[in-house]
């Protein structure tokens, strides 16, 4: 099992609270948040990680080197910003198999991996179930779990949202012409019907540290742990 993890955020909003280290790289209880995402990922039995770095990636490269938790781990290093689509292109070099796990270096959702497969199509997102919700977007699907809808962000009372990891068929770009930097969310949300995208529903515990908030109520929870 192979997983690409995105750790190129500049993490601005985090600012308030997190200075000086890439986003994935802020500490909670004492250890940075990317360790979590690991012990998570030797929990569901991946052995080899990619991780897409760009901002400060030295202090990433530093603290991980080329394993950890017996988890090996590549570098895909951007010389600049290639945006998150931009970021996943140049790491599905880097691996091997034929599907992969890609997740956000700055979000936990412990759900379990082999839950989600594709069954012919080129993606399987991973959905979570939320209320009063306005920081993300909402995916509609139908009684098979294939995607029918991307919807902008905007209040919603009840919906469901992308939690942040797919399984991914490694050929998923081949087909299509990119400028160098674009956005996965944006390619996803234009091509979903061409990629037959589907979805799993979940349950299982989500936080995203990209606020200062969230980052404040994960810090709070493994502080009592």
């Amino acid at each position: 099992m192979e997983a690409i993890v995105l750790c190129g955020g500049l993490g601005t909003r985090l600012r308030a609270v997190v200075k000086d280290v890439p986003k994935p790289m802020a500490a909670v209880g004492g250890k940075p948040f990317l360790e979590f995402i690991f012990e998570y990922l030797k929990k569901q039995g991946v052995k080899s990680v990619v991780l897409a770095v760009s901002y400060k990636y030295e202090v990433i490269q530093e603290h991980f080197k080329n394993e950890f938790l017996g988890i090996k781990i590549k570098y895909s290093i951007e010389q600049e910003p290639l945006g998150t689509g931009g970021a996943i292109k140049q790491a599905l070099k880097l691996c091997e198999g034929r599907e992969v796990f890609v997740l956000n270096g700055d979000s936990i959702f412990e759900i379990s991996l082999k839950n989600l497969r594709l069954k012919g199509a080129k993606i399987c997102l991973a959905l979570k179930k939320m209320f009063d919700f306005q920081r993300y977007g909402a995916v509609s699907i139908d009684e098979k779990g294939e995607i029918v809808e991307f919807k902008e962000k905007s209040f919603c009372k009840e919906g469901l949202i992308n939690g942040g990891i797919y399984l991914l068929s490694k050929d998923i770009f081949e087909g299509f012409s990119f400028l160098d930097h674009f956005s996965f969310e944006e390619f996803l949300s234009t091509n979903f019907k061409v990629l037959k995208a589907r979805a799993e529903l979940f349950e299982d515990y989500f936080i995203d540290i990209g606020i200062p908030q969230d980052y404040e109520k994960f810090s709070r929870l493994k502080g009592e742990r």
